[in-house]
């Protein structure tokens, strides 16, 4: 009588693990992808800062926006970036699974392609970028201690399957630094 009992609590708690441990296994990759959220988030702000710090500097050879991007992506480690229109317009659209899109522009660049004018000031550096393809702004170098604004649109993907059901399968996550040129 002893061993039925013995085995029939045995039974109940594999039963009781049973319930519990799809509920403790989503809390714990939630914990992680929380986590994981947090990293991301702390270095691409550390990355937009140091983008701005080496856009803004004066110097005989003034920066372009490769050594923005360079000094982004040395400092966002572990972060996949691209620069798919280094000045703008800033999308809305979301960027590939698990990479960030770097741009360098002014605080609050339109949404909508400017057109090259001797006016804009939304470019590092001392010569003409004039990329405007229809799909990216042309801009001309920063000048007379204006403002630039270094922005990373990041879209995280979580681990967790519940998760990624949620969030439609990504996070987006945007930091900016805004700081006024040297020269």
């Amino acid at each position: 009588m002893q061993q039925a009992s013995h085995s029939d609590q045995r039974s109940q708690a594999i039963v009781e693990f049973a319930i519990v441990a799809p509920v403790l296994l989503l809390l714990i990759f939630g914990v992680v992808d929380f986590g994981r959220v947090i990293y991301v988030y702390a270095t691409i702000n550390q990355g937009v800062n140091e983008g701005a710090r080496s856009a803004i500097r004066a110097s005989a050879l003034l920066p372009t926006n490769n050594d923005v991007e360079t000094a982004v992506k040395q400092h966002a480690v572990d972060v996949s970036l691209a620069n798919p229109c280094p000045n703008g317009p800033i999308t809305m659209a979301t960027p590939p699974a698990n990479q960030g899109w770097i741009y360098i522009t002014e605080p609050d660049a339109p949404s909508a392609i400017e057109v090259l004018s001797p006016t804009l000031e939304n470019a590092p550096g001392g010569q003409m970028w004039g990329n405007s393809n229809g799909t990216c702004s042309a801009t001309n170098p920063a000048h007379d201690h204006a403002p630039l604004q270094i922005t990373i649109r990041y879209n995280f993907v979580p681990f967790t399957p519940l998760i990624q059901q949620v969030t439609a399968n990504h996070i987006v996550i945007s930091a900016s630094a805004t700081y006024k040129t040297e020269y």
